[in-house]
């Protein structure tokens, strides 16, 4: 309580910090917290009548950081200080929320692979279908399996609000630094919607061109062969939603999505020396095997009635299915000396997942006494995941049948005319995991190990309590309990001695995190400010250890605190706002099971400090924002200083002026052309010269949007 206390007295004089509700000021929508509301919280209660801390990132916000950045996954970590710094990869692996991974979500509907996590699910859909992005932070059930950091929820466009024809448009260019041919890159996009009386329909497109990436000296940042690219990339996504209004005012809606991006393997990784400062670059030439690759299906439909008995029912029912192609090489996991005894053979891998899924929900003021909201529902979710090696056509995973039933129960009490509120509720998970008999590759024996059914039952629940002493001031404490697996497509081909059972070998005790937070939050005339507190612990957590090529899982203990602020300055300047925020995060784990932590979380685990600041303005039909972001040095508690991090600060500009021929904008990345290494790339396999990669230098996007 020190700690949080100091905070908040340093934080009274440092640096304002970037708005919880990244809405513009004059949104008609946002204007009080209390006409917002989250579908990613599961109700129809506002965001202020729940205890949790939440960023709604609107379409207009969300399209002006995509065309600095150039997707979610960016925009997302460039807007909130919580969230590490991106790889700049196609792989999300190490990026975190408040130190956990995150639970990216479209329309609520989960994008991970959770058996065999891949770590692709932030490019699932293109943002340019996306109309807002909800950022629930912490540890959280409310989403099922995942979301140990918290939920980032994608929410694709709606319905049209006018019966006709309308739609809109995207044209953009993206030229590096120096307008090196080879560095740019294009994209475009539409979308058209159709409404006549109750029915609704919308269907669109898009295809990017990304260039090779330069860093702030010029050089050609070096490719991941590995985990794959987004650099010299072509990406193209479809989009279609059908919506019916029932005559007694239900809406049934369809929604459908393919997103695929595939790297165009032209250049091969020169690798870098990282005892003389040198980062990896590249340069062309032929990469073997299929091209590193991630492709996205999903297809939903759902119903929402309103107005049953007084309550809302919700029905969703969703299939999805993801496919990602990794790049190869001979890694000694590989080698097979009866396919080639050279110990030279070439393969890569391939994860193949498909979920089905469907929820139920039922929420109601309880008669007679109205100020008790109670919500029930019921999760069911079926994933098979398997990995194999596409060079071969051998199965280094084994096909793995995950099965997820969860009931759940939620109220929400207002006392004193709504003075106090008290918030709370339970999910029952049961889940089971099912292998059939599986050989492992030669590499690990090879062994034969027999199949199981595993299982666990879990209670997880969440409290809270809100006051809201006077009209703009809101404070809450909360608890809720997340739960994900840890990667057990890891632990399964890992197996190297005989005689293994699934059934007894397998650990599915879940990674049960919680987080305690509290909260305060001011929202009242030209000021909005928030400050809140957080910790959170896993008995059992899972963490991600290098062994040779691959990473291993480990069960350990992790503790994880933090320290969040942010404000935002409606100026007596018309048209212009400051804001800014801060994040403080410290994580330790157990390493040597004594049931103390004694050892820092790795970049892999934790992300630095940091500090942001912005300043917008708007003018009639010009607006521009001008934003920084200083991620904060961090060393850690290991034996050298190899993996210390040095930090590094960015600046970004956008500028754009609104026409009767559409909107015409230039969004500038790294405005100063700084030099860096990314956060990844040097904390994390320091020994390893092929992955010290420096960030992005200078870029410009030059862009057109219409509407009709």
């Amino acid at each position: 309580m020190y700690r949080f206390a100091a905070s908040l007295a340093a934080m009274a004089v440092a640096t304002p910090a970037i708005a919880q509700d990244f809405t513009p000021p004059d949104d008609e929508e946002a204007q009080g917290d209390e006409r917002i509301v989250v579908s990613a919280t599961r109700t129809q209660l506002p965001a202020s009548a729940l205890p949790l801390t939440i960023d709604v990132i609107d379409s207009e916000t969300l399209a002006q950081q995509v065309l600095i950045a150039g997707s979610t996954v960016d925009a997302v970590s460039a807007l909130l200080p919580s969230f590490s710094p991106t790889r700049e990869k196609l792989s999300g692996a190490g990026e975190s929320l408040r130190g956990r991974a995150p639970l990216y979500a479209i329309n609520s509907i989960p994008q991970s692979t959770p058996v065999r996590d891949g770590s692709r699910d932030g490019y699932t859909i293109d943002p340019f279908f996306i109309d807002r992005v909800e950022v629930i932070y912490g540890s959280n059930a409310l989403q099922g399996i995942g979301g140990t950091g918290g939920v980032v929820n994608q929410v694709t466009v709606g319905a049209p609000v006018e019966d006709g024809i309308s739609g809109r448009a995207i044209a953009q260019v993206t030229l590096p630094d120096g307008f090196d041919g080879e560095g740019i890159g294009a994209k475009i996009g539409s979308l058209a919607s159709y409404r006549a009386g109750n029915f609704d329909a919308s269907i669109g497109a898009t295809m990017e061109r990304r260039g090779a990436f330069f860093d702030g000296a010029g050089r050609r940042i070096g490719v991941d062969g590995t985990q794959g690219e987004t650099q010299d990339s072509d990406s193209w996504s479809v989009f279609g939603r059908i919506g019916y209004e029932l005559p007694n005012g239900a809406r049934l809606e369809v929604v459908a999505n393919r997103f695929e991006l595939e790297g165009n393997a032209n250049y091969v990784n020169v690798r870098g020396d990282r005892d003389a400062g040198i980062p990896a670059t590249s340069e062309r030439g032929v990469t073997p095997g299929e091209p590193a690759s991630n492709t996205a299906e999903l297809l939903s439909a759902s119903l929402v009635d309103d107005d049953i008995a007084g309550g809302t029912f919700a029905l969703n029912g969703f299939y999805s299915r993801t496919s990602d192609v990794f790049g190869g090489g001979t890694f000694g996991v590989f080698q097979d000396p009866a396919i080639d005894p050279t110990g030279n053979l070439f393969d890569q891998s391939a994860n193949r997942s498909r979920k089905l899924g469907g929820r139920v929900s039922y929420e109601r003021a309880v008669p007679g006494l109205e100020d008790l909201v109670l919500t029930a529902g019921f999760d069911a979710l079926f994933d098979r995941t398997e990995q194999v090696l596409v060079q071969t056509d051998r199965t280094w995973v084994p096909q793995s049948d995950f099965r997820s039933l969860a009931p759940y129960i939620q109220g929400n009490l207002a006392l004193a005319d709504g003075l106090v509120r008290l918030a709370g509720g339970l999910r029952y998970e049961n889940v089971q995991l099912s292998v059939d008999d599986y050989e492992t590759l030669a590499s690990y024996g090879p062994v034969q190990v027999d199949g199981g059914s595993p299982s666990f039952e879990d209670v997880l629940w969440n409290g809270g309590l809100i006051v809201e002493p006077v009209t703009g001031l809101r404070a809450y404490a909360s608890y809720a309990e997340g739960f994900t697996i840890a990667d057990v497509g890891r632990i399964l081909r890992g197996v190297t001695q005989p005689g293994v059972d699934v059934d007894d070998f397998l650990s599915l005790e879940p990674v049960v995190s919680n987080n305690r937070e509290l909260g305060l939050e001011w929202d009242r005339g030209a000021l909005s400010a928030s400050a809140s507190y957080f910790w959170s612990s896993s008995d059992f957590g899972s963490l991600l250890v290098l062994r040779g090529d691959v990473f291993e899982v480990e069960r350990q203990r992790i503790e994880i605190e933090g320290f969040e602020a942010s404000a935002t300055w409606q100026t007596p300047i018309t048209g212009l706002s400051l804001s800014g925020g801060y994040a403080n995060l410290s994580g330790r784990t157990d390493s040597d099971d004594d049931g103390q932590v004694d050892v820092d979380l790795d970049g892999a685990n934790i992300s630095p400090d940091r500090i942001n600041l912005a300043a917008d303005y708007t003018n009639g039909p010009f607006s521009a924002r001008a934003q920084m972001r200083s991620y904060l040095s961090r060393a850690f508690d290991d034996a050298g200083d190899a993996t210390d991090f040095e930090g590094y600060t960015l600046l970004d500009a956008f500028v754009a002026y609104d026409t009767t021929l559409g909107e015409f904008a230039l969004a500038v990345q790294n405005l100063t052309d700084e030099t860096y290494l990314t956060y990844y790339s040097d904390t994390v396999r320091v020994t390893d010269n092929n992955r010290y990669f420096a960030g992005r230098g200078r870029t410009f996007t030059l862009s057109w949007r219409g509407a009709f």
